[in-house]
């Protein structure tokens, strides 16, 4: 059986990411994103699915780090509907939650929710939305709430006290899937990922775009990170998109020359929201 490395526990969106991917994979569960790349290294999980970016909340920068440094290569992606929901246990109100615990992210993406609904309650940082269900649910945390999904309400046995209350509906995240051992599924590849650098000279980065465009290259997305150490140098990860394979690999051949390093992180089928 396949084995697929997430962060966090059961009934997190990174486990209804994972098993939209791989609907009969046996859930490896980690502690951090970190955790994912040990797991697979050690030779525990075979795959790993990880969060990238969120349509309310941006990119995870530390994760687009984590997929430079590790050799393991994007074969899918999948996009979630994410919808928070406050989850208590059975019997309690909205009135007498006093602490909420979270995910960062959730946090982002609910703070309108709690400025006016529930403003008296302390919102704290919690590693994973599902983990913060667990705890509630295993120390009988009167009083505490969790934002995370309707399945971690249903695998923790507690009660959903507000239901969908993300700021914006459509709130989706990203999560690629990661692996040296699976092959991507069935399919021609349409959508690359990559990383590069540039030199310091002016127009740099518009003449990569240019030649881009001149292939018919679809960039879906652009980030910059610096490179610890070099001053003013930055790393830059893109998504691109493509119909023609050949296309993409003459646009290849093109910026080559234009670039300083690249790394492919993946090519794999692209999935639409």
């Amino acid at each position: 059986m396949t084995k697929v490395a997430i962060q966090g526990v059961r009934g997190s969106f990174h486990d209804q990411a994972a098993r939209a991917f791989l609907p009969d994979a046996q859930i490896v569960e980690c502690q951090s994103f970190k955790g994912l790349y040990q797991a697979m290294e050690e030779h525990r999980a075979d795959a790993a699915v990880m969060a990238v970016e969120n349509t309310s909340s941006g990119g995870l920068l530390p994760n687009f780090d984590l997929l430079r440094r590790h050799p393991q290569r994007i074969i899918g992606e999948v996009y979630l509907h994410i919808h928070q929901n406050l989850l208590a246990l059975p019997g309690q109100r909205l009135e007498d939650i006093r602490e909420v615990r979270t995910h960062p992210m959730a946090i982002d993406q609910t703070r309108a929710f709690f400025e006016k609904e529930c403003p008296w309650a302390l919102v704290k940082r919690a590693e994973n939305t599902a983990m913060a269900a667990e705890e509630i649910s295993r120390y009988a945390l009167r009083g505490v709430a969790a934002v995370a999904s309707a399945l971690a309400a249903e695998v923790y046995s507690l009660e959903i006290l507000r239901e969908n209350i993300e700021t914006y509906q459509d709130n989706y995240t990203r999560f690629v899937v990661l692996s040296e051992k699976l092959t991507p599924p069935e399919g021609p590849a349409d959508k690359v990922s990559v990383c590069f650098t540039l030199p310091h000279t002016p127009g740099a980065l518009s003449h990569i775009l240019t030649v881009l465009s001149f292939y018919d290259m679809n960039l879906t997305r652009i980030q910059s990170l610096p490179i610890p150490g070099e001053k003013w140098q930055y790393f830059f990860y893109a998504d691109i998109c493509f119909s023609d394979y050949n296309r993409w690999q003459q646009a290849l051949t093109a910026v080559r020359p234009l670039i300083k390093d690249l790394d492919i992180l993946g090519e794999y089928k692209a999935v639409g929201v």
